[in-house]
């Protein structure tokens, strides 16, 4: 498996494979809201769009980065989206990053949205179902953000080597100035418990697969066996 590492705006063509990397917070949020038991997430464009779709469908839970605002039902923390449950419902997310990193592959023939909380899965699916190039895209500060990083390098790495250990990739999030904000409280609409949430690796046992559906960009979860057989499968 080639790869390349790039931020978005150092996309140069659209991806056959794409890893979208949020870890703090947007892709660890999304993950946890299928664990709250939602059944798809619908990635925006932008907050406008996120009420529109609120309005047309009142039962849409609608989510954004920074403090709680009139018309959003939850912010970007997972922390705070712990106890919300979500049996069913469709979940609607904008974020600084990781909602446009996701849009701007969206003609890829695979994206894959990816966490720590769901980096095992993601690597059992690539190294299943992709044999050529796979570009990781980091979506914090213009690409360097460390967390981002350190987890799109894990999870490269762990595709072609499985038992790679995971500690030294997650100090480097846990040193991260997103996570430094997080722990002192300057991001709004967070919570003192969402960096060990977003350092929590393989809390979840499925990969999520973004596809558009008509003209919406939406995210599902994939389950993903612990062990794969040879050879190249199905894409989801």
């Amino acid at each position: 498996m080639d790869t390349r590492f790039l931020g978005i705006a150092e996309l140069d063509r659209t991806p056959d494979v794409a890893v979208v990397v949020d870890v703090m917070r947007a892709f660890t949020v999304a993950a946890w809201a299928f664990g709250q038991g939602a059944e798809k997430v619908v990635l925006a464009e932008s907050l406008g769009d996120v009420l529109a779709l609120k309005a047309r469908h009142p039962d849409w839970v609608a989510i954004k980065d920074g403090p709680a605002a009139d018309g959003f039902d939850a912010v970007n923390s997972p922390a705070l989206l712990r106890s919300v449950r979500l049996d069913g419902r469709t979940v609607v997310q904008k974020t600084t990053a990781g909602t446009v990193g996701a849009l701007a592959v969206r003609d890829a023939s695979l994206v894959l949205c990816a966490s720590f909380v769901v980096a095992g899965a993601t690597a059992r699916l690539l190294r299943a179902q992709t044999q050529g190039e796979v570009t990781f895209v980091v979506t914090g500060e213009g690409g360097r953000a460390e967390e981002d990083v350190a987890c799109a390098e894990y999870i490269a790495r762990r595709v072609v080597e499985p038992s790679v250990d995971a500690a030294g990739f997650l100090r480097r999030a846990e040193a991260s100035r997103a996570a430094g904000e997080l722990a002192a409280g300057i991001r709004e609409g967070s919570h003192p418990d969402d960096v060990g949430l977003c350092l929590e690796l393989d809390r979840f046992p499925f990969a999520m697969v973004a596809a558009p559906e008509g003209p919406l960009m939406v995210l599902r979860p994939y389950a993903v066996a612990e062990e794969q057989g040879p050879g190249r499968g199905k894409r989801p």
